[in-house]
């Protein structure tokens, strides 16, 4: 990961914003909301020979007033008037060769990655829909091309269903489709002729809709449409017609009607120092393997920022907060030392008996994970089950604290928390493609202190 791209990470805070272009989830819950679910994707694939790929998203949301997270994209938001605005967003990218189970026609060929993008987009509204536009630019140095797109969208209702039909034209550039269409001389065959795929104009049509089950449960779907460029669709490597998708998913959302930002909400910084551990996740959170004795002793320190979002909930002793925090890998010399960014809700319990006098929290932390490298130890036991690895994962992070302030009875110390946790990342049982289809992971137990400020 370059610095540049690191900080970018850092400063959006919180994967596509309500009205926010091209985003089918960007309808999901008005400004203000925040929600957790999953998404189940079925496309035809674009690569000659594969049939349908079936890929499951986990959907973390989160809308706020100047920065959104929206499941695979991460935006920062700014509003010109009340009926425009531009966003500067981190987009992943799904396109890419698939992993395991190659179909014949890409048999012997280098596998093309998924990508992340750094965008910049601009939408107005009018009584009649809404325009929009986005420039995409791969910043991953996997095909370092771009991408200009350029749409139009309804957003209709009837009765409690809320849905929106759309239109994009994409237009992109030589590197990108070459990146992912393209047959590098070097890997021609007599079946497969070497191609470089050229710049092109893409049409999509979609329709994405929610619908709400229950008091806090939605219904996502969505089914899109596309007519890749002659360019592309020339390719040896790729089917003809259109590729076509459709989406189903739930949506948990922590607050059906706008709630108040709490008041006077402090920043939260979280510092912490670990080391790796075999335990199995589950067998650490119950405190019956705590052993951080590997072989390779590999170590992690971090600092984390948050926000309380919510207090109370549903008038629970449970606080929801978000975070994003910046992880350092020190690899003890197995391979270089890497930076990892993690971005994840927690809820917080303090329902323990004790709680009046020493404010305890139970936390459990669901969000994303990009390293930079892959970890020395996800990329060690992979490699020795022959499964793949990938920059991108889940991130758990379950921890137990407790008040210094209460214990010692110091009033300024409140809200400084010292505990335990795990740092956890993992794929979905190579059930997700957004994962590179990874079953596996890596666990780290730490320390920590956190405090408000």
């Amino acid at each position: 990961m370059s610095a540049a791209r690191l900080v970018l990470l850092s400063l959006l805070c919180v994967p596509l914003a309500a009205h926010a272009g091209s985003n089918p989830l960007g309808d999901a819950m008005t400004d203000g909301g925040a929600g957790e679910g999953a998404l189940v994707r079925i496309e035809s694939s674009i690569y000659r020979g594969q049939g349908l790929r079936y890929d499951y998203l986990p959907v973390n949301l989160y809308f706020g007033k100047n920065a959104y997270w929206h499941g695979d994209r991460i935006g920062a938001k700014h509003d010109l008037d009340a009926w425009s605005r531009v966003d500067v967003f981190l987009a992943h990218r799904y396109e890419g060769t698939p992993q395991d189970d190659h179909p014949e026609v890409l048999q012997g060929m280098a596998l093309r990655q998924q990508g992340a993008d750094l965008g910049i987009g601009y939408r107005r509204r009018f009584d009649w829909g809404t325009v929009y536009g986005e420039f995409l630019h791969n910043v991953d140095s996997d095909s370092a091309g771009s991408e200009l797109r350029v749409g139009y969208k309804q957003e209709r209702a009837h009765g409690r269903l809320r849905y929106s039909p759309q239109v994009m034209l994409s237009w992109r550039d030589g590197k990108l489709n070459n990146y992912y269409y393209g047959v590098r001389p070097e890997e021609a065959t007599a079946a497969r002729p070497a191609y470089e795929a050229g710049a092109g104009m893409n049409l999509q049509l979609a329709l994405y809709a929610t619908y709400p089950l229950a008091d806090r449960w939605k219904l996502l779907a969505g089914i899109s449409a596309t007519q890749w460029s002659s360019s592309v669709r020339h390719s040896p490597i790729v089917e003809s017609g259109l590729q076509t998708a459709v989406s189903l998913g739930l949506l948990y959302d922590h607050s059906p009607e706008p709630w108040p930002v709490p008041e006077g909400r402090p920043l939260w910084v979280k510092l912490y120092h670990g080391q790796q551990t075999d335990c199995d996740l589950a067998k650490v959170m119950l405190l019956r393997c705590t052993s951080t004795d590997t072989p390779e002793e590999t170590r992690v320190s971090a600092i984390e920022f948050g926000r309380t979002l919510i207090e109370r909930l549903n008038g629970w002793n449970v606080d929801l907060a978000g975070y994003i925090g910046v992880l350092y890998h020190d690899e003890k010399g197995y391979q270089p030392n890497s930076w990892q960014v993690n971005a994840y809700f927690k809820p917080f319990w303090y329902g323990l008996p004790w709680n009046h006098r020493v404010k305890t929290r139970l936390g459990i932390g669901t969000g994303l994970s990009y390293a930079s490298r892959v970890p020395y130890v996800e990329a060690k036991d992979q490699a020795e089950r022959n499964r793949n690895t990938s920059k991108l994962l889940t991130y758990l992070d379950p921890t137990i604290d407790f008040s210094v302030g209460d214990l010692f009875g110091v009033r300024s110390l409140k809200n400084t928390f010292v505990g335990i946790g795990a740092s956890h990342r993992s794929g979905i049982f190579g059930f997700s493609q957004l994962m590179n289809n990874v079953n596996g992971g890596s666990n780290y137990i730490y320390t920590y202190v956190e405090f408000a400020i």
